[in-house]
């Protein structure tokens, strides 16, 4: 039995949640990853996982296994990267994730920058407006927009952002200006509709208000919702990094500003391991100050608190 192979299928069983999704994950047949798993504990003499019809559990020895299990994985994969020489020169493919309407107008014009002062790396960029398991997808580096969920994930701090409220002044002109968020019920709206599913929340002092804004025109990108409410379409909500432009030039008027006043941190997120491949410190280490710098001017849109 090759054991760090079975340990390495053992990894992936849990990591999936089942024997069938570890198989996917492996692209392997389900009986050989069961019988390496069982290989595995008939060579321990203890019993790793209890499997049920619908996932698996760790026993409290399968637990210490598989942690122990993680870091020979990593030490061995440090070895081999070490052995390639990537802990010398920063190379290699680094493969990233950002949201697709942040990564075009903020991320990825830094991202395409860092290529240039590093030749030998190249950038394999998922434009993705789904929450990406950085593991399981082999990504390096991700670009996280508000409250993260996976602790697991060591996490950089490079900015902040508030959802605004917005509309075109001929829109304004037309139909008034709203000044509290239950006056959204006289008004056309442009949703993006998986924020929130149509539902706006605003805060006044520590009360948290909800409307469901009468959709004139849904769309499923929150760039199409702005590109409609420049047009008059009605009043949109959306990220205070997709609207800089659009508020500076007049093209849109913000509104509602003493109860948008909710900030949503936002991360460059990376997967805990052994020593960091250069490529991903190098990565990190340029673009970190060069984001938070370029991120700065949101600070001018961040709303007072309503009294």
């Amino acid at each position: 039995m090759d054991r760090l192979d079975a340990m390495q299928v053992l990894l992936a069983v849990v990591d999936a949640g089942s024997l069938s999704a570890g198989s996917r994950k492996l692209n392997a047949p389900l009986p050989s990853v069961s019988r390496k798993v069982a290989d595995l504990e008939r060579l321990l003499g203890t019993r790793l996982l209890i499997r049920t019809s619908r996932n698996v559990q760790l026993t409290d020895a399968g637990r210490d296994y598989v942690e122990a299990a993680r870091n020979i994985v990593a030490q061995i994969k440090d070895a081999e990267l070490r052995a390639s020489g990537e802990y010398k020169v920063p190379r290699g493919t680094l493969t990233i994730t950002v949201p697709m309407a942040f990564g075009r107008g903020r991320a990825l014009p830094l991202a395409y920058q860092f290529l240039v002062e590093h030749p030998e790396i190249t950038l394999n960029v998922l434009s993705l407006d789904r929450l990406v398991n950085l593991v399981e997808e082999h990504v390096d580096v991700g670009v996280r927009l508000g409250d993260l969920a996976d602790s697991s994930l060591v996490a950089i701090k490079v900015g902040e952002f508030n959802l605004l409220t917005c509309a075109s002044p001929d829109y304004l002109a037309r139909r008034g200006r709203p000044k509290h968020p239950d006056d959204l019920a006289d008004h056309d709206a442009v949703l993006f509709t998986p924020l929130n599913e149509g539902v706006w929340t605003y805060r006044c002092k520590d009360r948290a208000i909800q409307v469901r804004p009468n959709g004139r025109v849904c769309t499923n990108t929150s760039t199409a919702a702005v590109a409609a409410a420049v047009q008059g379409m009605g009043i949109t909500r959306a990220p205070s990094y997709q609207l800089a432009e659009e508020l500076r030039s007049g093209a849109l008027v913000n509104i509602l500003e003493p109860f948008d006043v909710h900030t949503y941190p936002i991360h460059l997120v990376y997967a805990r391991q052994g020593l960091l491949p250069l490529k991903v410190r190098a990565f990190l280490d340029w673009m970190t100050p060069r984001l938070r710098s370029a991120l700065q001017d949101l600070n001018e849109f961040s709303p007072q608190v309503a009294e």
